[in-house]
């Protein structure tokens, strides 16, 4: 099985690998430069290939880089415009570092964030038109990956996900479920039936092969609150049992599982974290 975490790069990409080999993972997510500025990442050619002969010779099997929290897809203006040259950039990174795609928040309508009947408001076109352009000008070989929201933003429920990907119509457009977000929006995962009536409608709506990698993060608040604060795992209102269930499932065991917890001693994914994951399987 793929378990690992967001770690970070501090100090280079290449140590990004050296601390989850510490932490026992098999697979992880970095973010590219800072998560909360519009710099863009700038490695020299030793640099990857530093990173990518660490990675051949680790046990890491996959790779993520996860985008930056400034970007917004929906907006027409500015944040818009460099949210869109942001994520080319990263893409187009990703395929010299031998990443698999990035992993995004979509960002947020100004008119609300309710799933439309067809994409035909102007906010929900920029937002289309935007991933399309990203699509274009980057590798065939990166997936740009949607992550769910926990909170009022674009991705919260599963039917606005499925609608923004059956318009677009890509291949590469792959999601990334949050189980901390799932929470906060209301989808039960607590029962093997309950978690198979999730992924018959994911996969309806969405496509199973469309899932990508799994967020392992318990919430600090409860369920259905769309506040999506994370929590260190089993310390939550998430409840073991939908990790329990994610890894045994059929349909998701195979995924890559990627921790965004607090850590224990509050410096982020630990190998506490990954051992209490990988405890559950």
């Amino acid at each position: 099985m793929l378990i690992g975490a967001h770690v970070s790069i501090a100090g280079g990409y290449d140590k990004a690998i050296q601390k989850i080999v510490s932490m026992g993972g098999n697979c992880m997510q970095i973010f590219s430069s800072s998560p909360r500025g519009w710099s863009f990442a700038t490695p020299t050619k030793e640099q990857i290939e530093t990173f990518k002969k660490l990675q051949s010779s680790s046990a890491l099997k996959s790779i993520y880089f996860h985008a930056s929290y400034l970007v917004n897809l929906a907006d027409n203006g500015q944040t818009g415009s460099r949210s869109v040259k942001s994520l080319i950039h990263e893409l187009n990174l990703a395929t010299a570092m031998g990443i698999r795609g990035s992993i995004i928040h979509l960002g947020s309508y100004k008119s609300g964030t309710q799933p439309p009947p067809l994409v035909s408001d102007r906010t929900e076109m920029v937002l289309i038109a935007n991933i399309k352009k990203i699509l274009s000008q980057t590798p065939k070989n990166t997936f740009f990956i949607i992550e769910n929201a926990g909170n009022r933003k674009i991705g919260k429920d599963i039917e606005e996900i499925g609608i923004i990907i059956k318009t677009i119509k890509d291949p590469r457009v792959k999601v990334c479920l949050d189980t901390c977000h799932l929470h906060a929006a209301g989808y039960d995962l607590t029962s093997s039936e309950k978690l198979n009536q999730f992924l018959e409608k994911f996969d309806m709506l969405v496509g199973n092969e469309r899932l990508e990698v799994i967020h392992a993060n318990d919430s600090r608040d409860a369920f259905a609150s769309l506040r999506d604060r994370h929590e260190n795992l089993g310390e939550g209102q998430v409840g073991k049992e939908v990790f329990i269930n994610l890894l045994r499932h059929s349909v998701t065991k195979n995924v890559p599982f990627i921790i965004e917890t607090p850590g224990f001693d509050n410096k982020g994914p630990d190998k506490h974290n990954v051992d209490i994951l990988k405890s559950l399987i």
